[in-house]
């Protein structure tokens, strides 16, 4: 069973960062996409970073340039630096990945679905 969690959420300061970590486990290793998305009440949900095993990284223009995101395939780790935290940023960050038996390569990750996915975790920024 495929089982992916994050962690490193809380309450910031406007202006400071977090880094937030998601663990998989039971998820079978291949070249696949993964990607962070959030989502706040009233609104739809965002992808904001999105990285393929072809080195290929994504990001929305709302956190390009504060947001980074890297994987670690030895953990089975995502994580998501987020840096200049603004109030705008405040959400639930949900991690997903993708049926590796879906990769046709990196260009084609924006346009395949997401099967697997987080609990989500809240990120609040205090001005």
């Amino acid at each position: 069973q495929v089982r992916l969690m994050e962690s490193g959420g809380g309450s910031v300061q406007s202006g400071g960062s977090l880094r937030l970590s998601c663990t998989m486990t039971g998820y079978p290793y291949k070249q696949s996409c993964m990607a962070w998305f959030r989502q706040t009440p009233g609104k739809e949900r965002e992808r904001v970073a999105m990285i393929d095993t072809d080195g290929n990284l994504s990001y929305s223009e709302s956190v390009k340039g504060r947001f980074h995101i890297s994987r670690d395939n030895d953990k089975n780790t995502l994580y998501l630096q987020m840096n200049r935290l603004a109030s705008e940023d405040a959400a639930a960050y949900y991690c997903a990945a993708q049926d590796p038996d879906t990769y046709r390569g990196g260009l084609n990750c924006p346009s395949t679905p997401f099967t697997y996915w987080g609990q989500g975790i809240q990120v609040a920024v205090s001005t």
